[in-house]
C-alpha cells in the first residue's frame, strides 16, 4: 500500500497541493517559534531574554500545533471525501479498511514531509525577523544572536507529520465506516468545552484589576466556547436554517442545498467561528489593557510587552491559517459540485442564477460563523472589560469586530464565487459527464 500511495501522489500532484500548502505553512510557523528555543539555549544569554524567547516558543508553539492539526485535518477530510468512490472501488477489489488507511496515511505523511523540508528556509528567515522584533521592542538584549539548531526542524517536522498522519487516519475512517457515526463523543466534548469555557469566563469576576493573569481566564474561556460552538456547528447551522426567512428562488435553493450538506459544511464553519472568536476577543482585550496602562501613566513592563507581542502574533497566525483552511475547504467543496452545477444549467438555470445561489450560501455560512464567534468573543470581552475598566463593552470592540467580519466575508465570498465562476466555464454537458 505504501508503493500505491507514492504512485498516487506522483500521478495526481494537484490533488495534494492544498495539503502541501497547509503542511508547509504549519511547519514554517512551528519551526520559526521553536527556533527561539534554540536561540534561548545558547551560552551567555541573560535570564530575561531567555525567558522571553522560551515563552514565545511554548505559547505560540502550542497554538501553532493545534492550528496545524485543524488546517491539515480540514484539507484531508475534504480530499478523502471526494475520493469516496475510488476508496469504495478499492474495497470492492479486496482492499481492507486497514490497507486503505495505510495508503491514505502514507500519502499524507509523504506530502507533509515534503512541506516540512520546504519550510526550513522560510522558517530560518522568519526566526531572524522575529528575533529582530524582540530586539526592537527591548524584550531581548541586542547582543543575542539568532540560532537555528536541532530543536526547530525536529519539532516542526514531528508536529507536522503527526498532525498529517492523525488527520488522515480520522478522515479515512469517516469515509470507510459509511453511515455509521458516533455523535455522542462529539457532543460530549462540545458541551464540556462550552461548560468549561463559560466557567472560565465567569471566573474573571473573582479577580481584581491589578492581577497579572487577568486576561488569561476570559481569553481561554472565549477559545473554549468557540471550540464548543465549532464542534456543534452542523446542529447550529441546521437550527439557523430552520428559523431563517429567506425569499426568492436563489434563497430557497441555497437553504435547501445547505440543509442537504450540513455535516459537510463543518470544515467551513469551524475556522470561521474560531477566527471570529479568538481574534476579536484577543485584540479587543489587548486594546483595553493598553488603554488602561496608557491612562494610568505607567510604562509597560517587559512582561506586558511580551504578552502584547504574543497576542498579536497569535492573532496573525490564526488569520493566516483560517484563510488557508477556508480557501482549501471552499475551493475543494465548490469544485466538487461541478456536476451539480452542470445539471442545474441543463435544467434551465443560467450561470448568473447558479452564482446567485452560491453567493447566498456563502453569505448564510458567513453570518452563522460570525454570529456564534461573536457570542464566544463577547463572553470573554465583557467580563474582562467590567473588571479592568468601567464599561461593559469597550469602544474598541466595534472596530475590531468589523475588521474581523470583513476578513471572514471577503475570504468566504471571494473563494466561493471565484471558484464557482471558474467551474462554470466548463460546458454543462462536459461537467455532468465528468461527474458521472
Amino acid at each position: 500500500m505504501f508503493l500505491l500511495a507514492m504512485r498516487s501522489v506522483r500521478q495526481r500532484p494537484g490533488r495534494f497541493l492544498a495539503t502541501l500548502l497547509s503542511a508547509f505553512l504549519g511547519a514554517a510557523v512551528v519551526m520559526t517559534f521553536q527556533s527561539m528555543q534554540d536561540t534561548a539555549g545558547q551560552a551567555g544569554i541573560d535570564a530575561s531574554s531567555a525567558e522571553t524567547l522560551r515563552t514565545a516558543a511554548s505559547v505560540v508553539g502550542g497554538y501553532g500545533t493545534l492550528l496545524v492539526f485543524f488546517a491539515v485535518a480540514s484539507t484531508l477530510t475534504v480530499a478523502v471525501r471526494q475520493r469516496s468512490r475510488e476508496l469504495e472501488l478499492l474495497r470492492c477489489s479486496g482492499a481492507t479498511p486497514g490497507q486503505l488507511g495505510r495508503m491514505v496515511v502514507g500519502e499524507a505523511v509523504a506530502v507533509a514531509l515534503a512541506g516540512s523540508v520546504l519550510a526550513i528556509g522560510p522558517a530560518m528567515l522568519g526566526g531572524r525577523v522575529l528575533l529582530g522584533v524582540f530586539h526592537d521592542s527591548g524584550q531581548v538584549a541586542r547582543p543575542v544572536g539568532f540560532v537555528f539548531g536541532p530543536v526547530a526542524p525536529a519539532g516542526g517536522m514531528a508536529v507536522t507529520l503527526l498532525a498529517a498522519a492523525g488527520a488522515a487516519l480520522l478522515a479515512v475512517r469517516r469515509v470507510t465506516r459509511g453511515t455509521r457515526r458516533r455523535p455522542r463523543a462529539r457532543r460530549f466534548l462540545a458541551y464540556a468545552a462550552l461548560a468549561v469555557g463559560a466557567a472560565g469566563a465567569a471566573s474573571t469576576f473573582g479577580l481584581s484589576a491589578a492581577d497579572e493573569a487577568l486576561m488569561a481566564p476570559p481569553a481561554y474561556g472565549a477559545i473554549l466556547l468557540s471550540v464548543g460552538f465549532a464542534l456543534l456547528s452542523p446542529r447550529l447551522l441546521a437550527g439557523v436554517l430552520d428559523r431563517l426567512p429567506v425569499g426568492g428562488a436563489s434563497g430557497w435553493l441555497a437553504v435547501r442545498n445547505l440543509r442537504q450538506r450540513v455535516d459537510r459544511l463543518a470544515g467551513i464553519l469551524v475556522p470561521l467561528i474560531l477566527f471570529t472568536a479568538v481574534s476579536t476577543a484577543t485584540l479587543t482585550m489587548q486594546a483595553v489593557e493598553s488603554a488602561a496602562v496608557r491612562d494610568s501613566g505607567l510604562v509597560k513592563s517587559v512582561d506586558a510587552k511580551n504578552l502584547e507581542t504574543l497576542n498579536l502574533t497569535v492573532v496573525g497566525i490564526i488569520a493566516v491559517f483560517v484563510c488557508v483552511m477556508l480557501v482549501n475547504s471552499l475551493y475543494a467543496a465548490t469544485t466538487y459540485r461541478a456536476g451539480e452545477f452542470g445539471r442545474q444549467r441543463l435544467a434551465g438555470a443560467t450561470p448568473g442564477q447558479v452564482l446567485g445561489v452560491v453567493g447566498v450560501e456563502a453569505v448564510l455560512l458567513t453570518l452563522t460563523g460570525v454570529f456564534f464567534g461573536t457570542v464566544a468573543a463577547l463572553a470573554g470581552v465583557v467580563p474582562f472589560t467590567v473588571v479592568r475598566g468601567d464599561a461593559v463593552l469597550p469602544d474598541a470592540f466595534l472596530g475590531v469586530w468589523l475588521a474581523m467580519t470583513a476578513v471572514s466575508a471577503a475570504v468566504t465570498l471571494g473563494t466561493s464565487l471565484g471558484t464557482a465562476r471558474r467551474v462554470l466555464r466548463v460546458p454543462a454537458v462536459g461537467a455532468v459527464a465528468r461527474a458521472a
